[in-house]
């Protein structure tokens, strides 16, 4: 079996480096949520230097929410809200002789794609310019927006709550994230096994993403599992 491992870098926490080489794939922030040129510069460097696949994590340009306030965007300024930050990266990488594999939306943008359906038809129609495949929740209105149009792919998260629905337990809401990484370990494993997850996400900027990142890679290679990023 093989799972792929990403995390939320170029954001500014400061784990990039540590994190990096515990990562298949890096989803590099576009620099409106957080980050900025620099930030991406050394980010796809690091990536570059372990071999770790680039995906695209674009979000709202609200720095002061870090992009996790949900805003109401008219059609034509989401999707070209979601085409800047995707050719901003698209260039950077190129520079670098990189390139970028894969699309992540980020916070809040990630969350109403996936629940509400023409908010993801939007958000495909960005990815759709590069044909990039999409990372998303299973069963979502994301997934099902990407039918037929681009790849979908299964993310599961290790230091998140989940609801019975499968959606994420909203961060303002009472236990919204796993603190033990021994409990990351087991959501994971049920993941992998209950969701059919191609990939598991540590947020970056997660005080404790080392050690969630550490603790889940070490399982997984445990149970024998190949860790290789998707794209």
């Amino acid at each position: 079996m093989e799972i792929d491992l990403n995390a939320d870098l170029g954001e500014g926490a400061g784990f990039d480096a540590e994190l990096m080489p515990l990562v298949t794939s890096a989803n590099v922030c576009c620099g409106l949520h957080a980050g900025g040129p620099s930030e991406i510069a050394k980010t796809l460097a690091l990536a570059n230097k372990f071999g770790v696949a680039v995906g695209a994590h674009p979000g709202y340009a609200d720095r002061e929410h870090f992009g996790r306030r949900e805003l109401a965007l008219s059609n034509q300024d989401l999707v070209s809200l979601c085409i800047y930050q995707l050719g901003a990266l698209y260039a950077m990488t190129a520079a670098l002789n990189m390139s970028v594999a894969y699309v992540k939306p980020h916070g809040a943008l990630y969350n109403q794609a996936c629940r509400d359906r023409q908010i993801a038809a939007l958000f495909v129609i960005a990815a759709v310019q590069l044909q990039l495949p999409v990372v998303g929740l299973p069963g979502s209105e994301l997934e099902a927006a990407c039918h037929e149009q681009v790849v979908f792919i299964r993310e599961g998260f290790a230091d998140r709550r989940y609801r019975p629905d499968g959606s994420l337990v909203p961060r303002d809401q009472p236990d919204a994230f796993v603190h033990d990484p021994h409990e990351a370990v087991a959501q994971v494993e049920w993941l992998v096994r209950e969701k059919h997850v191609q990939t598991v996400c540590v947020h970056g900027d997660n005080p404790q993403a080392i050690a969630f990142a550490t603790a889940v890679r070490r399982s997984l290679l445990a149970r024998g599992v190949t860790l290789k990023a998707f794209a």
